[in-house]
């Protein structure tokens, strides 16, 4: 029997995603070769080698860039320290952040500013999450787990506020907050689970009801895919990550006739077509969920 395959939509690249790429591209244009990047500029090897191929050279530390010249920030965003560092370095900066994950930076100052201690919810040691963090370090505690929620302690329980990575399950988000809620009856709670990993996740949640099988296109170093394959097998139907069609094997697929396909934030369309493409289905048709409609402006470096 050939397979059914099962198209969630909306999918792949969000605004964050498209502008950041834009950027990088747009700056090779405009300022020629070669351009650095800090970090990948976003969490997928086939956008950051088309880039690279391109002139992007992407750094982890910004001692790899010769002085004075242009650097990007990906779309992760950075703390104060790094920025700090650019300065004394004097390197050109275009910041590429998410403007999602900027709006988190700045509650984080906010709160910070009003002496409350912020508890950020998400994975320390993902980039987002550090960067956030460094914004008010003296007064930040990440938690990942309710069990880390449970133990936490603060100076003042009167006055605690609730930041979030942008990219978390927002299912396991839930339970951690309440029991935040549960232990700090005054908090101010800020869900910055942005709206792309929201549909994303509600479109897993969709296709989980008439699939044998989800398939998840993106990086294994992507935040909100993994957090696609976790959601999956939450509703009791077995996921698999997979960057591209040749991770797609006879072994992976096992015996599922109804595979539903989804992608990460960071993913590009080209990938989930070369997918479906690999499974050679009988049937293809598409659930969408949500419209997306969003964009975001570029930096004004490059308008």
């Amino acid at each position: 029997m050939a397979v059914a395959v099962t198209l969630g939509s909306p999918r792949g690249f969000c605004a964050g995603v498209v502008r950041a790429i834009d950027i990088v591209e747009l700056a090779l244009q405009r300022f020629g070769k070669p351009v650095y990047v800090r970090h990948e500029i976003v969490h997928n090897p086939v956008v950051v080698e088309d880039l690279r191929r391109k002139g992007a050279i992407f750094i982890d530390e910004l001692r790899e860039v010769p002085e004075g010249r242009l650097v990007i920030y990906s779309a992760h965003g950075v703390s104060p320290v790094v920025r700090r560092e650019a300065e004394e370095r004097r390197l050109r900066v275009i910041d590429a952040t998410c403007p999602l994950v900027t709006k988190v930076h700045l509650e984080a100052l906010k709160f910070g500013g009003q002496a409350h201690t912020i508890i950020l919810v998400g994975h320390r040691n993902h980039v987002e999450t550090i960067g956030t963090s460094g914004e008010v370090p003296e007064r930040t505690v990440v938690v990942e787990t309710p069990e880390e929620a449970e133990a936490i302690q603060v100076p003042d329980p009167g006055k605690v506020v609730v930041l979030t990575q942008t990219t978390l399950s927002v299912d396991d988000t839930a339970d951690v907050i309440t029991v935040l809620r549960r232990r700090f009856p005054s908090i101010i709670i800020r869900n910055d689970i942005c709206y792309a990993t929201t549909n994303r996740q509600a479109v897993v949640k969709e296709l989980a009801k008439d699939s044998d099988l989800i398939l998840v296109i993106g990086a294994k170093n992507s935040s909100n895919c993994n957090r696609l394959r976790e959601v999956a097998e939450a509703h009791g139907v077995t996921a698999h990550l997979v960057n591209g069609p040749e991770e797609v094997t006879e072994d992976l697929v096992g015996a599922a006739h109804r595979i539903g396909i989804v992608s990460g934030a960071s993913t590009p369309e080209h990938l989930v077509q070369a997918v479906v493409t690999k499974l050679g289905p009988g049937r293809v048709r598409t659930v969408p969920v949500v419209d997306e409609n969003v964009t975001f402006v570029l930096p004004r470096e490059l308008r």
